[in-house]
């Protein structure tokens, strides 16, 4: 088949390119499209493909500023001439399911999520602009949640990566979605080879709002144990000027150093409202106890008492809670690591492939 693979940018290497790089092994011979790539910044494997972007690349400072351009990307998609192929797979997180298929195309859309600055987060995000980026993003997001809606017509079949993102896909477009989970690397992730102690508590995110780094960090004042911050981003000026001396902000990791850290920490502290979350599985797949609140896509993942503890509520005395509880728990690590196997690269590429031979067949079938 020729098939096509839309991305919605290309700028680093994080969850949905991981999946990307997947969706590329299964059709290697795919042209892929996206609005802006920078390939210092991708992998090998995507940095050698051949990679067509729409004309928003083509705009003053679109490799660093693409986010700006989210108003040209709808029209910059539908001007994708995708005539003579068989197939097209969108990777959506931004824009990129709104490409116009062919008539007689399967167009299947792999949902990281739905834009969730112009749906579930959409104050947050207006909350942190100037005064007139708000009046600005306030009219662009109104547009977009039309187009948005519009577009998910011409999707055949829509696959969400967690059963939260199927609901939210559900709740915005009114439409079904299989769940096919993510990969995680379980060449990079696994147990150690040698038995390690453990010594500390670890928080890997972003340093954003909505990931509740601030909230980990105070839980751990005043308490006796380490925690180890792996990330970075724009709260970090902030989380620096009153940090307790048993937390350590370690910054952006290369992602060879990982699973050293891992490997040695006691638990994982998640406390975000994800999509799916590919952090908790990394971290199950090293044997390491995952203490995450208990909404969202990590419900598909963390098992409640046997791979980890849920958290009812974001506040600094539930996560102290979790960890006291944690304390005075028991987890087999070699349980954890065994379950945590069943989201490998594998498993991705072989239910994501009956998801496409589903929908072939059906279109087949209606011939």
């Amino acid at each position: 088949m020729k098939v096509a693979i839309v991305h919605y940018w290309l700028v680093g290497m994080r969850g949905g390119e991981r999946v990307l790089e997947e969706l590329v092994k299964l059709y290697p011979q795919a042209d892929l499209f996206t609005h802006v790539a920078d390939r210092e910044k991708l992998s090998n494997l995507l940095r050698d493909r051949t990679i067509r972007e729409t004309f928003v690349s083509r705009l003053p400072g679109a490799r660093r500023h693409y986010q700006k351009y989210l108003g040209f990307m709808p029209r910059a998609l539908e001007e994708l001439d995708l005539s003579g192929y068989d197939l097209i797979i969108s990777s959506e997180s931004g824009p990129a399911k709104g490409v116009i298929p062919p008539p007689g195309t399967p167009h299947i859309c792999y949902t990281h999520s739905p834009m969730r600055y112009i749906w579930d987060q959409y104050g947050a995000y207006r909350d942190r602009l100037s005064w007139f980026g708000q009046l600005y993003f306030s009219h662009l997001a109104h547009r977009l949640r039309t187009w948005d809606v519009c577009s998910a017509a011409r999707v055949d079949q829509f696959v969400a990566n967690s059963s939260f993102v199927a609901q939210r896909i559900h709740s915005y477009y009114r439409r079904d979605a299989q769940v096919v989970h993510p990969p995680v690397d379980l060449d990079a992730y696994h147990l150690p080879k040698q038995p390690t102690e453990r010594t500390h508590y670890l928080f890997v995110s972003e340093l954003v709002p909505y990931k509740k780094a601030d909230l980990v960090i105070e839980a751990f004042r005043g308490l006796d144990r380490k925690l180890l911050v792996v990330g970075d981003g724009e709260q970090r000026p902030d989380l620096e000027r009153n940090l307790p001396p048993n937390v350590q902000l370690l910054g952006r990791v290369p992602g060879r150093d990982l699973p050293d850290l891992y490997q040695s920490a006691k638990a994982l502290i998640f406390p975000a409202e994800e999509d799916f979350g590919i952090v908790p599985v990394e971290a199950m797949a090293c044997g390491t106890p995952v203490l995450a609140y208990g909404r969202g896509g990590v419900r598909d993942s963390v098992i409640d008492g046997r791979t980890g503890l849920f958290f009812e509520e974001q506040t600094t005395q539930a996560v102290r809670d979790a960890i006291n509880q944690f304390e005075t728990a028991e987890f087999d690590e070699t349980d954890i690591s065994k379950y945590a196997s069943s989201f490998g690269a594998d498993r991705f590429r072989r239910e994501f492939s009956g998801v496409v031979d589903q929908v072939l067949s059906g279109l087949r079938y209606q011939k």
